[in-house]
């Protein structure tokens, strides 16, 4: 086995991480479902037959090296462009290289290639003058052409595991050993260093290298939690705030108030603002699901996250985390209600799809001079009702239970008390959704 990442010349002043580019696939860490014997890529790689190929996922997964390797064992010439350094000359080019000599194509943040530039890619892989592997970080679906799509095989990298991330950084430490520097970390600190980097290698590469450089040779660098943490407070925040990552953790988090988990919304939180994550998107965020999760069940929530949406605006991090946690465990630890989500997306689908109902003539509007002959009258005002309500037609065309049904259960909730309330008044039961819609 070489090293890590690729068989390029070595030289001092290489990243760690670029020194360890693997040679073939067997020498790369982690993505065994995508890699591993017997997968797809794996038989097309026997094949001679790659095709087109789409990496997708977040940086420091290998998209680049697991490119390179597959271009090693194929045994093409392999050919990288980048949106940010290469045109249409450059794609024509390498096609007419291509017809002479079998190539691999490798298009580095394919998304950033313009749609014209896509389209020659395209041609490429159609006309079979090549075989292309583009890498991208963000979701193929959203931000490339629906024809290259349609034509290429998409293999989403996910991140590393604890374990595969420890056994990058034990290769690494191998690596500087073997060129002089012994590098000595605890166990706690290399597994610290394997988890805070999330699954991406060359992040955790790129703290090792920080912690090792600057250090003379034949003497071991005997590393401190002073030194590891230094490196940190140094290295960039892994958090993408316009990528498919951000997506992924928001959804967790909203789903973590909905199922409600407080562990898992304190953590989801904490990631986001870790993250640097603007605190008025979160309580946006909080807010919207007051309302569609809790809603009827606790009207209290609503009024929670908004005032979580003031005060942040007023306060910054660090403070503003304490706020978004009290709203966040709000939601999380209120009982739940759909009604109103489910209700007027029920709602809006019927005025979506159906003919517009008349407004009943005791229903119109009866401020006017002449509308009484008009026949606009009969309309009995609920508060003349002893009751505060009177028995008359709303939406002739709308069954009742067609778009609110209650979610009350047993808590004692305000839409419960709610329905004992009306169930009594009108001596009728309010439509339930989990009692048969009664």
């Amino acid at each position: 086995m070489t090293d890590l990442f690729d068989a390029a010349p070595r030289t001092g002043s290489m990243p760690l991480a670029a020194e360890l580019r693997p040679a073939t696939l067997d020498d790369v860490i982690g993505q065994e479902k995508i890699i591993g014997e017997g997968t797809m890529l794996r038989r097309r790689i026997v094949a001679g037959r790659l095709g087109s190929i789409i990496l997708y996922g977040p940086p420091g997964l290998g998209k680049t090296s697991i490119a390179r390797a597959i271009g090693n064992m194929l045994g093409k010439n392999f050919r990288p462009l980048h949106a940010a350094h290469n045109n249409v000359a450059d794609i024509r080019k390498i096609a007419d290289e291509a017809r002479m000599r079998p190539t691999l194509l490798f298009a580095d943040e394919v998304h950033r290639f313009s749609a014209t530039q896509q389209d020659h890619l395209l041609a490429l892989c159609e006309e079979g003058v090549a075989d292309f592997i583009g890498a991208t970080t963000g979701n193929p679906y959203h931000t490339l052409t629906p024809a290259l799509i349609s034509r290429s095989t998409i293999l989403k990298l996910e991140p590393l595991t604890l374990e595969e991330m420890e056994e990058v950084v034990q290769r690494g430490l191998a690596h500087l050993a073997a060129r002089g520097l012994e590098v000595r970390l605890e166990p706690a600190q290399l597994r610290r260093i394997a988890g805070r980097s999330g699954g991406d290698a060359r992040r955790a590469l790129t703290v090792l290298e920080s912690l090792a450089v600057g250090h003379a040779p034949g003497k071991p660098v005997l590393i401190t939690e002073a030194m590891v943490e230094e490196a940190y407070a140094a290295a960039p925040v892994n958090h993408d705030r316009s990528g498919d990552a951000h997506y992924d953790v928001v959804s967790a988090f909203v789903k973590s108030m909905r199922g409600s988990d407080p562990d898992a919304t304190l953590y989801w939180l904490a990631r986001l603002i870790h993250g640097g994550e603007d605190p008025r998107y979160i309580a946006r965020r909080i807010m919207i699901h007051a309302s569609e999760d809790v809603g009827l069940a606790d009207n209290t929530a609503l009024q929670t996250a908004v005032a979580a949406l003031h005060a942040v605006e007023k306060i910054g991090y660090p403070e503003a985390q304490i706020i978004l946690a009290h709203a966040a465990l709000h939601v999380a630890r209120a009982p739940k209600s759909n009604s109103a989500c489910r209700g007027i997306s029920l709602a809006m689908a019927h005025v979506a799809s159906e003919a517009p109902s008349a407004v009943p003539m005791h229903l119109r509007d009866a401020h006017y001079k002449g509308a009484a002959a008009l026949g606009h009258v009969g309309y009995a005002f609920p508060h003349d009702d002893g009751r505060g309500w009177s028995e008359q037609v709303y939406a002739p065309d709308v069954s009742r239970g067609s778009f609110y049904q209650s979610d009350a259960r047993d808590a004692a909730t305000f839409e419960r008390r709610a329905d004992e309330h009306w169930d009594q008044v009108t001596g009728r039961a309010t439509p339930r959704r989990f009692d048969g819609g009664r």
